[in-house]
């Protein structure tokens, strides 16, 4: 299994303002969490549907890449169509390298796996620091620690899936599913913090 997370966003999203409970600021909670749990469903969808040869991988594919296009709309009110766009270009690449890694991986290609796995790395680090320059709430180094916690998952739930390994690939999703929410919900919790005005109802 991954090292877990030390970051302190993990652990119960500290000091949250008021405006964090209005209705306004539930919604956007909310909002966020469909947002990344569909991230990482489809994700998965993908990742079934390409190891196993399905020709539907494709589709599950532009499906998941429609949904870095809703995450980057989603923060358009707050920081500008321009950073709405730069976050989906940096979402689709994070799509487009995991594809790479998982045709890597099922091909037992160490090289190419090895260069996906570099890149993916590499563009969580660029999410993090774009998401920091945007918002003091989003600390780089624990955005950061995030991210990599849920590209290791990631890699873990596409190992036991081409190994056939059903318990861990199950156990992968699970604790996927989990982190991507803490994530949403830190996502949240900074835009909050960064405009309470806009939340104050």
């Amino acid at each position: 299994m991954a090292s877990r997370s030390t970051s302190p966003l993990l652990k119960g999203l500290p000091d949250l303002p008021p405006a964090f409970f209005t209705s306004s600021g539930s919604a956007l909670r909310v909002a966020m969490r469909k947002l990344w749990s569909d991230h990482v469903v489809w994700t998965r969808d993908y990742v079934v549907n390409a190891v196993a040869d399905s020709e539907s991988a494709q589709e599950s594919a532009l499906r998941l890449l429609r949904n870095q296009e809703d995450i980057g709309k989603a923060i358009v009110p707050y920081y500008g169509k321009d950073a709405g766009d730069k976050l989906t270009t940096l979402l689709k690449e994070h799509i487009t390298i995991a594809v790479d890694l998982v045709a890597g991986a099922k091909a037992g290609d160490q090289r190419k796996l090895k260069d996906a796995d570099e890149r993916w790395t590499q563009n969580a680090n660029t999410i993090a620091s774009f998401l920091a320059d945007a918002n003091p709430h989003w600390p780089q180094e624990q955005v950061a620690d995030l991210l990599s916690l849920h590209l290791d998952l990631t890699k873990q739930e596409a190992t036991a899936r081409i190994q056939k390994n059903w318990a861990d690939d199950t156990q992968a999703f699970d604790d996927i599913f989990n982190e991507i929410m803490t994530l949403a919900d830190a996502l949240a919790a900074g835009i909050v913090k960064q405009f309470p005005e806009k939340f104050a109802r």
